[in-house]
């Protein structure tokens, strides 16, 4: 086991056992799927203290766990905030991604950990922080790139919007992982195979290292630096064998 998977998994005791003792219910920061994944397979030594993950919405990448002690006594909620950026007004339009709102977010100097999901919006994005650092990327974050913009606390009159999902079909020979990732990202399965054999890419948050790898409808992929995508269905399968298949790839 690594250092700082070791050190984790310290620290994920530590909260279940102050959990457990206080009655009150303790939280992690955003967690990667890495982590994510260590949580659901540590062992579970304190029977009386239940485990629940979010990250703002469903299905969110990133998320905190909670840790419940039995028969609480009182009503909680995620420490977590939605903050919306919008671009200024009178500034001619550019079309930041992902890269460039982690990286401004980044270069604040705050910790990947209090940061969770970032979804592109048509004329925005919102992001998910831990609560205690809203008003700081209220203050802080002011340019994306070349542009700049307004960050606010989402207002809670309006719902936080689902990531949009980029539909994609293509064929394949069979419905292995590495087939699959070829339609959803680009390129070989060659090039592609050192990232399920280095452990970057996870199905529904497990960690996959097998190329040949068989989904199933409504599987989640996540692959570290590339994206995230779900395969949502086959649609048909040809004289020949191939399959018809949709992905919808987030954005």
């Amino acid at each position: 086991m690594r250092d700082t998977d070791t050190l984790f998994q310290n620290r994920i005791n530590d909260l279940k056992s102050m959990a457990f003792q206080r009655d009150i219910v303790t939280f992690t920061d955003f967690l990667d799927l890495h982590q994510l994944h260590m949580i659901k397979n540590l062992r579970d030594d304190l029977p009386g203290v239940a485990t629940e993950t979010f990250g703002g919405y469903e299905g969110a990448e990133r998320q905190m766990a909670a840790f419940i002690p039995d028969a609480l006594s009182y009503g909680w909620e995620y420490p977590l905030c939605c903050l919306k950026v919008t671009r200024a007004a009178g500034h001619a339009p550019e079309s930041p991604d992902h890269r460039d709102y982690l990286g401004a977010l980044v270069n604040l100097g705050v910790e990947r950990s209090v940061l969770g999901d970032i979804l592109l919006l048509d004329e925005a994005a919102c992001f998910f922080c831990v609560d205690t650092m809203a008003d700081f990327f209220v203050q802080e974050l002011v340019k994306i790139r070349h542009t700049p913009v307004r960050t606010e606390i989402w207002p809670h009159t309006e719902k936080i919007p689902e990531p949009v999902r980029k539909p994609v079909q293509g064929t394949v020979s069979s419905i292995r992982l590495d087939a699959i990732l070829a339609i959803a990202f680009g390129g070989s399965r060659t090039k592609l195979t050192p990232l399920i054999q280095g452990g970057k890419v996870f199905v529904n948050a497990s960690p996959v290292t097998r190329s040949g790898h068989v989904l199933k409808e409504g599987d989640i992929v996540s692959v570290r630096g590339k994206g995230k995508f779900c395969f949502r269905q086959i649609l048909s399968r040809t004289k020949k064998g191939r399959y018809g298949i949709l992905l919808e790839i987030y954005q």
